[in-house]
């Protein structure tokens, strides 16, 4: 756990660089934490306004980026490691510890003003009234994005563009490394356990159908035409195993009519559910859903890609005995 001085600046250093590349690519994902406390940027006085972050360091450090130049203090909830988004969504950027830790450090002793400045995507977990019952403190929600703190110090009035939840190319790119190390092993075991399998292309299949989930899929996740996020994949790896199909469809020229297009069949049968459930788990990275959207998804199309992935494991099996018994 990072502890940084009690007046920190704006400054990112080439350590924190580290930290923050660690942290994308999910390297000791439950240690980059700051510790939970008050914090003074600067010179702040008593009417120095009080920011409220998580203590996971990507959090932090881009809320004292923002505000580099200001003199406020800076309050860190203690979210177990977790970004203000997910942390209000699971109850740790929540009421109860943001009343707890203004009561742990004082601060009704440290300011004269009585409010505390919460990230927009914190507000699912923080209840303005019960804080203010609880503590005296009363809470203004400032803007989605800590880069627009410095425009929404002027009037303290968020614009509408403040308050708009953009998730951009830039912002899905930002989750490739850590989409692709959660799956690196199980897409490497595949790969090699294909290999032997089928060969060469069978193995490039694999890695085809688990990369199209976490790289391209963040990528083109506006344009693919359909509401949700298994669908979108199932389109996505439809089009990602086409080549393999086509491939394996027009290099059986010679056996019978229907062994190309029984295997071409296998490799969409098999990659697509896979790309798909991918996309249905990136439900959880993104500000696109919510718990009942994503709950709807699971129930509706979980066994749906269970049933077409186990059809192409016993189509792939009854090809392969009926190739063994030189029916082909």
């Amino acid at each position: 756990m990072r502890t940084p001085p009690h007046a920190p600046t704006g400054s990112v250093t080439s350590a924190d660089r580290w930290d923050h590349f660690l942290a994308r690519w999910g390297v000791d994902r439950a240690g980059h934490r700051v510790e939970p406390g008050l914090y003074a940027l600067g010179d702040p006085g008593r009417d120095a306004p009080v920011f409220v972050t998580a203590n996971y360091t990507l959090s932090f450090d881009a809320l004292r980026t923002a505000v580099s130049g200001f003199d406020c203090f800076v309050l860190v909830l203690d979210t177990k490691g977790i970004n203000v988004w997910c942390a209000a969504g699971k109850g740790t950027f929540g009421t109860d510890e943001l009343v707890r830790r203004i009561g742990l450090t004082r601060l009704g002793d440290v300011v004269e003003g009585r409010t505390v400045i919460v990230p927009q995507l914190g507000a699912t977990g923080v209840s303005a009234q019960e804080v203010e019952r609880r503590s005296g403190f009363a809470v203004e929600y400032g803007p989605v994005r800590a880069a627009d703190i410095p425009d929404y110090l002027v009037t303290h009035q968020g614009t509408p563009e403040m308050r708009r939840v953009r998730f951009g190319v830039s912002d899905r790119l930002l989750l490739v490394p850590v989409e692709l190390v959660h799956v690196i092993v199980p897409m490497l075991a595949s790969a090699v356990a294909l290999y032997f399998a089928g060969g060469w292309a069978a193995a490039w299949s694999a890695i085809a159908a688990f990369s199209a989930g976490t790289v391209l899929f963040p990528i083109l996740l506006p344009w693919i035409p359909t509401p949700d996020f298994t669908t979108k994949g199932l389109i996505l790896g439809a089009v990602v195993a086409a080549p393999f199909a086509i491939a394996r469809t027009v290099g059986s020229a010679g056996a019978s009519w229907w062994w190309g297009p029984g295997w071409g069949l296998v490799h969409l049968l098999g990659m697509a559910p896979v790309t798909a459930f991918l996309a249905l788990l990136f439900t959880g990275s993104t500000t696109f859903t919510s718990k009942s959207g994503v709950a709807r998804e699971i129930r509706r199309y979980t066994r749906v890609l269970a049933f077409a992935f186990g059809a192409g494991i016993v189509l792939s099996v009854a090809l392969a005995v009926a190739g063994a018994r030189g029916t082909t």
